[in-house]
């Protein structure tokens, strides 16, 4: 049985939520923790803490053994993008988007 976490509007990129998603996928949950622990990128904090609920989702809701856990399933869509406008030079205008992301991990008792 698979428990899910879910976080919406993280404020990064879809682009870059998913190279730090595609180390952890597959792996088990202790080892995943560890290397995002230890990853220098922002998502890496924010994945953290998404798989983090989703292992005290499956301890508490589904009695679930921690130590059997793995990162079944790791995905990252696009959520809205702030658009904002910066004044430039000569009466112009620079357009900036802040994209944001919305990511969901999925762990699974290992079989």
């Amino acid at each position: 049985m698979e428990i899910s976490a879910k976080l919406k509007n993280a404020p990064l990129s879809a682009q870059k939520a998913r190279l730090v998603g595609d180390q952890i996928r597959g792996l088990p949950v202790e080892k995943a923790l560890n290397i995002l622990q230890f990853s220098s990128k922002k998502a890496a904090g924010i994945m953290k803490k998404v798989l983090e609920s989703a292992i005290s989702n499956a301890e508490h809701n589904e009695s679930a053994d921690i130590d059997e856990l793995v990162v079944s399933t790791v995905y990252v869509d696009e959520a809205s993008t702030l658009k904002r406008i910066r004044a430039r030079a000569k009466g112009r205008a620079n357009h900036i988007l802040k994209r944001t992301c919305h990511i969901t991990i999925k762990v699974a008792e290992y079989e």
